[in-house]
């Protein structure tokens, strides 16, 4: 049985949960930002616990075809080997079924022995039917059948799970929507409690939400018809004010908002753009952090372990990088691009060479993230690097389904012959944890382009800066609040209006043109001519990026603004 305080147990739910490269139970960053939070609470010494599902196949494996086309394969990964298999087992009745749901756990331990287990709820067990045993083979299938299915298991099923753990978490964190469907199993136990006079008040006091999109499509519905098919409670949707939209549909987000008193955007553009979006509640926000010990790369390191000594415990600390030679970080530095130049060289054949820049963008490709607004006018990014030679690295993956997002690898891909000869190009296929921690420390400068307002945070360009690349990125997210320029990086475009009405529009056009102007009258000359001016921006980002953009600090936030308040 786990052995964990009930009291103030946080139950930390997350559709995907990224903490191992070996363990590809994530598909970008809300899985990554779910590993780094567990991470910090094991830290922090919080009594908390992670549920989520095993993704018996993970997400997708990318693979790229001789003629540059996404191939999406679907390996199953070893769970005994980096799991246990825990004893109590979980029943979800679905319609006139029993849906059986096997337990496995991992531990994260932290930097004082404090330890923080995740539940993987797996389907894939004897007692189920060949349909059911499907449930938890793989993430964000586009089935709406498939899809509700998985969010009655981690909803309902992990609500379960706790209790057959014999566990009473004092607070439930959905990370996104997906888990909503815990707060109706919630209510339902609170219901039958006579002496609780108003269950619905006493499940949202209970309950933190964190959505983290701005855009539409991301959020999850599901037809009434389909609700009432497989969840036994359905009525009790009808207690609760806004769940079904103007067409029937029950929306996750809109479940989730009204069912959780305490709710967060990921920055604080995200929480504005969220407010409109949903205009009858109030979103505070908290802004997206990431593990500053995890995704720091071993050459800084041991920098940061000779000269600031507190770090590791405590990210503010890593303020005291302005203090750290120059010389030593130039050096750390260039013992990640030889790592990355290395990586490319096994993996391509490609020679990148180190007294060359190296650009890099890596995140999932889709149309609103514009991973091709750096070729928006080859002309001008040709004649730039008349000047200037560039090497790029792109990396990510895009959805099965999405397939504007898998032409635009294609078309970057396509893009080689028609650069100019100054103008080295790498696409390195399957980004996750593990190429990731090539790619973001290796680079010179860490490129970020989406279409304003849609980027809810992001964390990649975090990491890059806790490894001193400096930022050259649109202003969303946590973008606008990281960003001074010519300190911590540069931007791109106009910056967007805070707390306000008068939105800037994005237009491919403009942002393109201050992108290439800052790369030939900005950054280029600097790095090619200003050593010194490059290293001294390169710290501080350490200096004042890392010491705030971390997890550490955003779980205290989380911990004063939502689970104890």
């Amino acid at each position: 049985m786990l052995q964990l305080k009930d009291n103030n147990l946080i139950a930390y739910f997350s559709m995907e949960i990224g903490i191992d490269p070996e363990i590809p139970t994530y598909a970008g960053g809300l899985g990554i930002l779910a590993g780094d939070t567990l991470r910090s609470m094991a830290d922090l010494g919080l009594s908390a616990i992670g549920i989520t599902l095993l993704s018996e196949t993970g997400y997708i494996t990318q693979e790229l075809s001789s003629d540059n086309l996404q191939v999406e394969k679907y390996e199953r990964w070893d769970l005994d080997q980096y799991l246990d298999r825990l004893t109590p087992e979980v029943i979800v009745r679905i319609g006139d079924e029993d849906l059986f749901i096997r337990l496995w756990q991992y531990k994260i331990t932290g930097i004082h022995k404090n330890e923080v287990p995740i539940i993987f709820l797996d389907t894939n067990y004897e007692k189920n039917n060949a349909e059911y045993r499907q449930i938890t083979k793989r993430l964000y299938p586009s089935n709406k059948v498939y899809r509700i299915l998985q969010e009655i298991v981690l909803g309902i099923g992990g609500f379960k799970a706790l209790e057959a753990l014999q566990l009473s978490p004092s607070v439930f964190h959905l990370n996104e929507g997906h888990s909503a469907f815990l707060t109706l199993e919630f209510l339902d136990r609170i219901s039958k409690n006579p002496t609780i006079t108003d269950p619905i008040a006493f499940v949202r006091n209970r309950c933190v939400f964190t959505t983290h999109t701005p855009v539409a499509s991301g959020h999850d519905v599901f037809p009434r018809k389909i609700v009432q098919q497989y969840i036994n409670d359905a009525p009790l949707l009808s207690k609760i004010p806004h769940a079904f939209d103007d067409e029937d549909n029950l929306n996750m987000t809109m479940l989730a908002l009204a069912m959780c008193a305490k709710v967060n955007g990921v920055a604080k553009k995200h929480a504005e753009t969220s407010n409109k979006m949903f205009p009858d509640y109030r979103i505070s926000a908290i802004t997206n952090g990431v593990h500053h010990s995890y995704w720091t790369s071993p050459s800084f390191h041991m920098l940061f372990d000779e000269f600031i000594p507190a770090w590791y415990e405590d990210p503010f600390a890593l303020h005291g990088a302005l203090t750290i030679p120059d010389y030593r970080i130039y050096d750390a530095h260039l013992e990640n691009k030889r790592n990355l130049n290395q990586y490319i060289m096994d993996e391509t054949s490609i020679l990148f060479k180190k007294d060359v820049i190296t650009i890099g963008y890596a995140r999932r490709i889709t149309k609103y993230k514009r991973p091709d607004l750096l070729f928006y006018d080859l002309k001008r990014l040709n004649s730039i690097a008349e000047k200037f030679p560039m090497q790029l690295v792109f990396a990510g993956k895009a959805h099965p389904d999405d397939l504007v997002g898998k032409s635009m690898i294609n078309e970057i891909l396509n893009l080689k012959p028609k650069l100019h000869q100054n103008i080295q190009l790498v696409f390195l296929k399957n980004y996750d944890i593990r190429v990731a921690r090539y790619i973001i420390p290796g680079v010179d400068l860490w490129l970020n382009t989406p279409k304003r307002p849609l980027e809810a945070s992001g964390t990649s360009g975090m990491k890059a800066s806790i490894n001193g690349v400096p930022n050259l990125s649109v202003l969303d997210g946590w973008w606008i609040e990281g960003h001074i320029e010519g300190i911590t990086g540069w931007s791109i475009g106009a910056k967007p209006a805070i707390y306000g009405d008068n939105e800037i529009v994005c237009v491919d056009s403009d942002d393109s043109d201050d992108l290439y102007y800052k790369l030939d009258e900005v950054i280029l000359p600097m790095f090619y001519t200003n050593k010194d001016e490059y290293t001294k921006i390169r710290k501080q980002c350490i200096a004042l990026i890392g010491s705030y953009f971390n997890s550490h600090r955003m779980v205290e936030q989380y911990l004063v603004n939502s689970y104890l308040t």
